[in-house]
């Protein structure tokens, strides 16, 4: 879509994960078996025509920046448009900018250059396969002046609670955004917005000493601006703590669930690594997992998940846990409601067993 131009917005989502995060920001946390959460939002843009992509990053960005590279997994690496990795470069000594403004405000040149007339705003900590497309249809539309991303939730649970809800009235327009813990319609952190208000907007929480887009520059202008909601039904998963994590990444588990959000409309777009298929030797017993390439295994995993590069040794049992890339399960171990980060040595005969509702973290590149 030539119209409308893409922003991923990392300031808010840098240590939600915990352990996950020590070395990343959290949009880098792999997810999925082979998959980083960043992937599904800048896939759906992708998916949806949008051609000119940045990602405002301020911290830990170094895993983020080698997973994306130039783009060219998504179809991004143009001559003209494409990805935009831009991270903090704050060198004007008259600015005045602070928090999220700050991206926007030094980032101009992005906005100024592009040719869209229209920016979709999102994070990555909402997992969904989204057709982009349909909303920017909609708000146009609707000829409101923004137009927010919605799922009315049935069931709240813990991840919901802190999260931003939605008011809205009979017409379907939004009367207030808060963190009401009653309130059932999840704002998703995805909003469309015409490029020259966003600059406006930016301009006047600026010139105020306001610090955040959504909460000084919408949320506070709401008796003056139009915000149109679009109700999303299909599949989400909000990750926004290790528990949240753990429950989504396990559901992935259940066919239906796999189903609705790999196989239930266009694909989901990564990084692709040149392995071999993963090797199940005459020892091996598996059952409900999900296994990348490039894995061994020689001994029990047992509804799992397992990253790229997984050795799991000869009488290892890995139950009900997820393993990330190159991570060594050696001989006689036992895992259980574990999550191992990346390059992690586990000894032979070890015990971990952490609980459903708390699972057991281990930061990468450890020894046990």
């Amino acid at each position: 879509m030539e119209k409308l131009m893409g922003v991923i917005h990392l300031d808010s989502e840098q240590n939600l994960l915990k352990e996950l995060t020590y070395f990343r920001c959290g949009a880098a946390v792999p997810y999925g078996s082979r998959y980083r959460l960043i992937d599904f939002v800048l896939s759906n843009m992708v998916n949806s025509q949008i051609q000119d992509i940045a990602v405002f990053t301020r911290r830990k960005y170094r895993s983020l920046m080698d997973h994306l590279g130039n783009g060219k997994p998504w179809d991004l690496d143009r001559k003209r448009g494409g990805l935009f990795i831009l991270p903090p470069d704050w060198n004007d000594p008259t600015d005045l900018s602070k928090g999220d403004l700050q991206h926007f405000h030094n980032n101009r040149d992005f906005f100024d250059r592009g040719l869209a007339e229209y920016v979709l705003i999102t994070g990555t900590h909402h997992i969904c396969n989204i057709n982009y497309e349909k909303v920017f249809q909609e708000h146009l539309k609707s000829g409101a002046d923004v137009t927010a991303i919605y799922q009315p939730i049935q069931i709240l649970d813990y991840e919901h609670a802190l999260e931003k809800k939605l008011e809205i009235n009979e017409k379907g327009e939004v009367t207030n955004i808060t963190t009401d813990t009653s309130n059932q319609n999840l704002f998703m952190d995805m909003f469309i917005i015409k490029k020259s208000l966003l600059l406006e907007l930016v301009d006047y929480c600026i010139a105020r000493k306001k610090e955040n887009l959504l909460l000084d520059g919408i949320i506070e202008n709401l008796n003056s601006l139009t915000v149109h909601s679009y109700e999303y039904r299909g599949y989400l998963a909000v990750i926004n703590s290790i528990e949240s994590y753990y429950k989504h990444s396990m559901s992935l588990l259940d066919i239906d669930v796999y189903t609705q959000l790999f196989l239930n409309r266009k694909p989901i777009y990564t990084k692709p690594k040149d392995e071999p298929p993963t090797k199940y030797t005459k020892s091996a017993r598996t059952s409900n997992s999900l296994l990348a390439n490039g894995c061994v295994i020689d001994g029990t995993v047992e509804n799992s998940i397992l990253f790229r590069g997984v050795h799991v040794h000869k009488d290892a049992i890995v139950r009900n846990s997820i393993i990330m890339q190159r991570c060594e399960i050696q001989e006689g171990t036992l895992l259980e409601n574990v999550i191992l980060d990346k390059d992690i040595v586990i000894s032979p005969r070890r015990t971990f067993i952490g609980a459903p509702e708390n699972p057991y973290v281990f930061a990468k590149r450890k020894v046990m």
